[in-house]
């Protein structure tokens, strides 16, 4: 039965502020939305890339302070860097054209079981709140280098407003908010593109010079700490700079944003990421030696390397030099701002796969007005501020509870995907994908390992803790809803038991008779129990019935026109069925359904408008009880049915809740 909408309310003072701050409503229906949503490869290199592209500001930082004294080791550390970015970023091309559905937690679940997809998961959540947490504290460190130092009070005071003005952006939308920060991405491309290139380029004529001082430290590290030494100092220091590849991940968890076809869009942006994190990462780790930085208390690495680089650059009698330092690190602080919005697009995607696979609340796989899913944007806001305020906005000790997640989901996806090309033994390509990821799986292992050896005591267990913590959580959420499908499966049995022949009742619906509007789902036990317990309840009151469904457009549907098409069809089916059954037991009967987002807002439209066909009409739902309630259950249930009826009840549509019991 075709609906029609009911008239459109007047929008409210407060709902007009409300889209004024985040934007206004888009349709799921409207067959352009995934275009005008989705981000060709450039935008998601902005989006997605600046989160690799700035760990650049930290990573070789980190790595070139461990070397201490034996700096000459930087050039070998150089070349180690891009090679490492190349091998993950080539790795995770391969994610991307056989899982394109999602990142480490999709290749993690489907190769290596549940279980480790869970741990591959929740690592991902975990790095993604740290991902924000780091972006937006070693924006804050780049920005106060060259700030008096009598302003550091107000440095956590501005994290706090940039990760609350990413929550309203993200709020609105990806692709907003990404253009919204393209200006600031390219400047700092062109900053550091001159910082490096002229950093090289001014001592190419000095090559033979600097060779034969890096021979002759190298020489003489040889005499002091011998080649197992060295050794051993370089892998500890390659293995601390792993922040540097933190945000290589990030596009193929956020492929479902990009532009069709999205697996060329994937591989498209991870080229770039990949050729501008090795020049960026690389490049100053080279540029660090070839100026011989030193710490300097108060500054970061990069402020020295620039205030060295421009410092005594002038045009004419301007003071060019004293220009560019401050824009170079302003343009780094306000793109490490910039790549915290990789925690927020990808962040919320990981929760809405695992929401799906029920080892989050629901809640997580639902889409705003705006199609985005704020639930997560929310959750990772607070999370990130939370690890602020616990650490001060510490990089140093932030980079390292980053860094172990990271290569704990690098690790488990790279040994899914060895599993996944060991078992193809019949493709041609299979030797180069099994040396590919086994040689990335045992490179991760081995950072992974060392990291946490190293680095447990200084902050390292804080983040095994936090992600063990939310892995024991997601489990016990995972058992309630196991237990609630366990009970709710019995009433499938009623099935079984349905009419099959037998003469249908084809009379029409009278609309001025009594009327029960049933509110459903799928087809399935749980709806034809509640058609039952209508008919048991108000015995001979109701001879027809119309059945209500929703297709709910989530996380899991909004990928494209094709699967909310495939949706709305099998809603349709769905409630077919019912009116066919109810038909056979002799009643008259219909269906109407609606598609959208939110099953409150399109269950009270639609139950209104029909409330207005059928005056003597009363709205029908269900509702699981518990034999014990528990606080949490209202997290873990959206209570969806008693959403509706306060609105049905503030219009004057009468309508009825019959318990459905869950044995658990």
């Amino acid at each position: 039965m075709t609906v029609s909408a009911p008239p459109t309310a007047p929008v409210s003072l407060r709902q007009r502020a409300l889209r004024t701050v985040f934007g206004a409503p888009k349709d799921p229906t409207d067959r352009g939305v995934f275009h005008r949503m989705s981000l060709v490869a450039f935008l998601a290199w902005v989006g997605l890339g600046a989160d690799g592209l700035t760990s650049s500001s930290y990573g070789p930082e980190e790595a070139f302070r461990a070397l201490g004294a034996h700096t000459y080791l930087a050039l070998a550390l150089a070349a180690a860097t891009a090679f490492t970015v190349w091998l993950l970023s080539a790795s995770y091309r391969s994610v991307i054209e056989h899982f394109p559905t999602g990142g480490g937690y999709v290749v993690a679940s489907h190769l290596l079981g549940p279980r480790l997809g869970l741990v591959s998961g929740a690592a991902l959540v975990v790095d993604y709140v740290l991902t924000s947490a780091v972006s937006i504290a070693s924006g804050g460190n780049a920005l106060f280098s060259f700030l008096p130092a009598d302003w550091a009070a107000w440095k956590l005071p501005l994290e706090v407003a940039m990760i609350a003005l990413l929550m309203v952006l993200n709020l609105r939308g990806v692709k907003e908010s990404v253009s919204a920060l393209l200006p600031v991405f390219l400047l700092f491309l062109a900053t550091h593109v001159l910082l490096i290139g002229w950093a090289v380029a001014s001592h190419l004529g000095d090559a033979p010079t600097v060779a034969a001082e890096l021979r002759s430290s190298f020489d003489q590290g040889l005499a002091t700490i011998g080649t197992g030494g060295m050794v051993l100092l370089f892998l500890r220091a390659y293995s601390l700079g792993g922040g540097t590849y933190t945000g290589i991940e990030a596009v193929s968890n956020g492929l479902q944003i990009m532009r069709e076809p999205r697996v060329q869009t994937g591989k498209r942006t991870m080229t770039y990421m990949a050729v501008s994190l090795a020049f960026t990462a690389g490049g100053i780790l080279v540029a660090y030696l070839l100026l011989k930085v030193v710490p300097v208390p108060g500054k970061t690495l990069n402020a020295v390397l620039a205030e060295a680089t421009f410092g005594g650059w002038r045009l004419g009698g301007l003071p060019l030099g004293a220009w560019l330092v401050p824009l170079t690190l302003l343009s780094e602080g306000l793109l490490l701002f910039v790549a915290a919005q990789a925690g927020f697009i990808a962040g919320p995607r990981v929760m809405a796969n695992m929401a799906i696979d029920s080892f989050l609340p629901h809640r997580f796989a639902a889409l705003s007005e705006r199609l985005t899913m704020h639930n997560g944007v929310l959750v990772m806001g607070s999370a990130a501020l939370a690890l602020l305020f616990y650490t001060e906005g510490n990089i140093h000790l932030l980079v390292v509870m980053y860094s172990i997640n990271v290569f704990l989901t690098f690790t488990l996806s790279q040994a899914g995907m060895s599993r996944f090309w060991w078992q193809r033994r019949d493709l041609a390509e299979r030797r180069r994908h099994l040396a590919l990821h086994g040689l990335a799986l045992a490179m991760c292992a081995s950072i992974l390992g060392i990291t946490l050896v190293e680095k447990f005591r200084h902050g390292g267990w804080l983040t095994v803790t936090l992600t063990s913590v939310l892995v024991i959580l997601c489990l016990g959420i995972h058992a309630h809803y196991g237990r609630a499908k366990t009970g709710l499966r019995q009433l499938d049995e009623i099935l079984g038991s349905l009419p099959t022949g037998g003469r249908p009742n084809r009379e029409p619906l009278d609309p001025t008779a009594p009327t029960a509007l049933i509110l459903v789902r799928s087809f399935d036990g749980l709806g034809v129990h509640l058609l039952l317990s209508v008919l048991r309840t108000f015995p001979g009151l109701y001879r027809q019935f119309v059945f209500v469904g929703i297709a709910v457009v989530d996380s899991g549907s909004f990928k494209g026109r094709q699967e909310i098409e495939s949706l709305q069809a099998a809603t349709r089916t769905d409630l077919e069925r019912y009116v066919a059954l109810t038909r056979r037991l002799g009643f008259a009967a219909d269906f109407a359904t609606a598609t959208g987002i939110d099953v409150v807002e399109e269950g009270t439209a639609l139950t209104t408008e029909l409330a207005r066909r059928y005056p003597r009409a009363t709205v029908m739902a269900g509702k699981l009880v518990f034999r014990r309630e528990r606080w949490f259950h209202g997290l873990l249930h959206n209570e969806t049915s008693a959403a509706i009826q306060r609105r049905l009840q503030w219009l004057g549509v009468p309508m009825v809740i019959l318990p459905v019991r869950a044995s658990t």
